[in-house]
């Protein structure tokens, strides 16, 4: 069995970390969003699990923290799709995206 290396256990446990905090963050969303959660398609929510993912990865954990994931709109959830869909065809650049991503969250902390 190959041993794996620090640097391998480190990415994984920070991986393990960034998929738990994204989890949590879809499930007080879906709460809050209740029945309309089902206008949303699989596509959707799996843009949204990448956008919530790349804003952990840059927000030092303090402000993540801070986030009331339930106080997001259908219009901010909208926002968040769209902005994972121009990264995904390349209109935006991933950056551009986190930063707007990361204001949008800002008006929940």
């Amino acid at each position: 069995m190959p041993e794996v290396t620090e640097d391998e256990r480190g990415r994984r446990v920070f991986q393990i970390h960034k998929e738990m905090a994204v989890e949590t963050a879809l499930e007080k969303i879906r709460q809050s969003v209740g029945q309309d959660w089902k206008l949303y398609s699989a596509s959707d929510i799996d843009l949204l699990k990448y956008m919530l993912g790349e804003s952990w990865v840059s927000m030092d954990r303090s402000s993540w923290g801070r986030c009331t994931f339930s106080r997001l709109s259908r219009e901010d959830l909208d926002a968040i799709i769209k902005i994972g869909k121009e990264v995904k065809s390349r209109k935006r650049t991933e950056g551009d995206a986190v930063r707007d991503m990361n204001e949008i969250l800002r008006k929940v902390r």
